[in-house]
């Protein structure tokens, strides 16, 4: 049987904020005033953000959308080619070789799109498959491998993955919802990029699981506006993941006949510091385990879709593992929706 493997995987991250330069130079004159402002943004957990639009000296929170979307592919592309062009050089693979690309996004749109110059700037065969996965948020990395690795194992394909997110385009105007302020403090921007050839050996991706509880859908959101796409993140979503995250991942690992004892490391989307508490307690982690997800929050915030891939990446890079060991990957985004994916090294 053909197997697909993450045979390479790289990220691209614009220019390094400070978090607290964030909070001095821009932020903190916007929530003055506010309890419990400072706490909330130095509680986030993120040390350090990147971003196309520096909110510091560029401030384009009364854009429209509009003007916000041709932004987008300017500072899209190029960020995208750099996270591609590693990754194939990571698997060994060609550009000219890939027979299908699958661009993730939900911070911009444009046709033609992102897919096609990234196909035409890396010349791309003529032939090339495409696939864009738009609007599902954080999570959409773990559908989206699912596609790529469909096409692997069902026609023989290498495929390439590539998640592209600029939240600093979406700055909202100065107001005093706590909700954005949690927003501005958590998110950041990033492409991460993964290519999947048809192996046997490797890291594979064996299986996918979802769980979305309808009930808390307004819990977290992410609206086009006038004014750019907003986020709306309830301080209930923690508590709301919490009921599905040990369900999800047990049913994951027992129907592919896996003990929790054979996984060996855990890839968890830090969508800030409490999403993360709360996997930890219903996982039963230790921080060792925790630490690949919160050392990603610390150095690049919550970059949406790709965060999970990049904490992919920081766990293949920092660990050797042995035939057999498994890996679960787990990402959240509004619906209120988990994903879980489940990987193996052979």
């Amino acid at each position: 049987m053909v197997n697909a493997r993450l045979s390479g995987i790289a990220h691209a991250t614009p220019p390094a904020i400070l978090q607290q330069s964030m909070w001095d130079e821009c932020f903190s004159k916007r929530y003055h005033g506010v309890a419990g402002a400072r706490r909330i943004w130095n509680g986030a957990g993120v040390n350090t953000r990147h971003a196309v639009i520096d909110p510091r000296v560029e401030d384009i929170s009364t854009w429209s959308t509009g003007a916000r979307m041709n932004r987008f592919l300017p500072e899209a592309v190029p960020l995208a080619k750099q996270a591609v062009v590693d990754a194939l050089r990571a698997a060994e693979v060609r550009a000219a070789d890939v027979d299908l690309l699958v661009v993730v996004s939900c911070t911009g749109y444009a046709t033609p799109g992102l897919d096609l110059l990234l196909a035409q700037q890396l010349a791309m065969p003529a032939t090339l498959q495409r696939l864009n996965v738009g609007h599902m948020g954080c999570y959409a990395a773990l559908p989206g491998l699912a596609a790529a690795s469909d096409a692997v194992v069902a026609r023989g394909l290498t495929a390439l993955l590539v998640c592209v997110e600029l939240t600093s385009l979406h700055v909202q105007p100065p107001d005093r919802d706590i909700d954005q302020l949690v927003s501005h403090a958590l998110f950041s921007d990033a492409a991460a990029a993964v290519v999947l050839t048809p192996a046997d050996h490797g890291l594979q991706l064996v299986d996918i699981a979802t769980c979305t509880d309808a009930s808390n859908q307004a819990a977290m959101t992410w609206t086009i506006t006038d004014l750019g796409f907003r986020m709306t993140l309830s301080p209930r979503v923690p508590a709301a993941l919490a009921a599905s995250v040990q369900p999800a991942v047990e049913s994951l690992l027992l129907r592919n006949g896996v003990d929790r004892s054979e996984v060996a490391a855990w890839a968890i989307h830090p969508g800030g510091p409490r999403i993360l508490d709360v996997c930890a307690t219903a996982l039963e982690l230790d921080e060792t385990a925790m630490a690949p997800s919160r050392a990603t929050l610390r150095d690049h915030g919550n970059c949406s879709s790709g965060t999970v891939l990049i904490v992919l990446e920081r766990l293949v890079q920092s660990r050797s593992f042995a035939s057999g060991d498994h890996v679960v990957a787990l990402a959240f985004g509004p619906g209120l929706t988990l994903y879980a994916a489940l990987l193996r090294w052979s």
